[in-house]
């Protein structure tokens, strides 16, 4: 009997060896294994590429600067710099696709609107100022008017059974208040030597001089202007008894007393007028009065011996008469004789300040040699928008 003979799998004619396989896969596994490792390790370097190069960046902003150099390397402020200094426009005719920074877009008289840096300084210092324009409603326009559609009167109304024949009520009717703009300019010189001076700041100080004079011109004109050539200010247009009070004018409540307040209750007159104002206006309403007059209201006291007037109890809050804050803005009159020298009222639905955004400037060094003069301007108006939004309080006995 002759032995079987036994072979291996591998031996075996189309037998599969696992030995094969198995060593396939491994080399097929270590191959991937050996590329994801390749590309976290390049992935890393770009991470800590980028890091170093945040590094750099955050330390350079960090670094103190040592000059304006860096400031004067902005194309608009440059070239306005320059054009302040020598007259030199060709800087500005190079940015005039810069819409933002610059235009040189205006009527041929060798104006340019003021660079974005200076011309939000100018505006910050105006609406620091202790003018009405800090509580009255401000809207930028484009046109040379701005108008304010106010609804004034009342829908009719009546009661009516269900067969009844039913009347006709009476309609409202929609007032148009228009606000033109007037051109309010300023002309502040320097000397060609001092602008030749580089370390003066020519931009902070036309700046500076321009944001003085505005703010003194149209917080006047916001309270005492006639209208012509200028807004029209709040104390212009006629004032009435508030018991007689009709469109068009403004409401008055008498202190009681010729040039004073009541000697016996100089408070009655602050309480009569607050409430001589509408209910839906009190909540924003706010007291306009001078210095002097501040003086005088801040002694007064109530029946219990409270004083009426308390201070802000933060920095910029500003003092409260009764519960409202309170605007001292200079160019309110002074107490005398039928003077009308509080005013209160919301004056962001009672007076409405439109102006232009832009601002132009004139270099102009022939007019005042040695001298090179500035010339500013810049289109605003203002007038009354709503009439029952405001009460005065006038020194006198009726």
């Amino acid at each position: 009997m002759q032995t079987p003979e036994f072979k291996s799998r591998a031996e075996v004619p189309g037998a599969r060896d696992p030995r094969g396989e198995v060593k396939a896969a491994l080399t097929g596994f270590l191959g991937e294994f050996a590329a994801f490792q390749s590309e976290i390790k390049s992935k890393l370097k770009e991470q800590e590429a980028q890091l170093a190069m945040l590094d750099r960046q955050s330390i350079a902003l960090s670094r103190p600067h040592l000059s304006r150099s860096a400031e004067a390397e902005i194309p608009h402020k440059k070239a306005f710099a320059a054009y302040l200094r020598t007259g030199d426009d060709d800087g500005l005719r190079g940015l005039a696709l810069e819409g933002k920074a610059m235009s040189s877009a205006v009527a041929a008289d060798g104006g340019y609107l003021i660079d974005p840096q200076t011309a939000a300084e100018i505006v910050g210092v105006l609406r620091s100022t202790a003018s009405i324009r800090a509580i009255a409603n401000v809207v930028s326009v484009e046109a040379s008017a701005f108008d304010v559609l106010v609804d004034h009167t009342e829908a009719g109304a009546g009661w009516a059974t269900e067969t009844a024949e039913r009347t006709e009520t009476g309609t409202p009717q929609v007032d148009r208040i228009s606000i033109p703009l007037h051109e309010l300019s300023a002309l502040p010189k320097a000397s060609q030597r001092l602008l030749d001076d580089s370390a003066f700041d020519v931009e902070g100080w036309l700046a500076q001089r321009i944001a003085d004079k505005f703010s003194r011109a149209e917080a006047q004109a916001f309270l005492n202007g006639d209208g012509v050539d200028k807004p029209t200010g709040v104390l212009n247009y006629p004032k009435v008894d508030n018991d007689l009070w009709a469109w068009g004018s403004l409401g008055y409540v008498p202190t009681g007393a010729d040039g004073d307040f009541l000697a016996s209750d100089p408070a009655d007159a602050i309480v009569d007028l607050v409430y001589a104002l509408g209910a839906r206006y009190r909540a924003n309403a706010t007291f306009v009065m001078n210095s002097k007059t501040a003086g005088a209201v801040r002694k007064m006291k109530d029946a219990d011996g409270r004083f009426l007037w308390s201070d802000g109890l933060a920095a910029a809050e500003p003092a409260r008469l009764m519960g409202y804050p309170v605007l001292i803005a200079e160019d309110m009159p002074d107490i005398a004789p039928d003077a009308y020298a509080i005013a209160f009222g919301d004056f962001r639905a009672g007076y409405t300040v439109a102006e232009r955004p832009d601002l132009r400037i004139l270099r102009d060094p022939f007019s005042a040699k040695p001298h090179v003069l500035f010339y500013a301007t810049k289109r605003i108006g203002g007038d009354v928008s709503d009439f029952a939004a405001i009460k005065l309080l006038r020194f006198a006995v009726a």
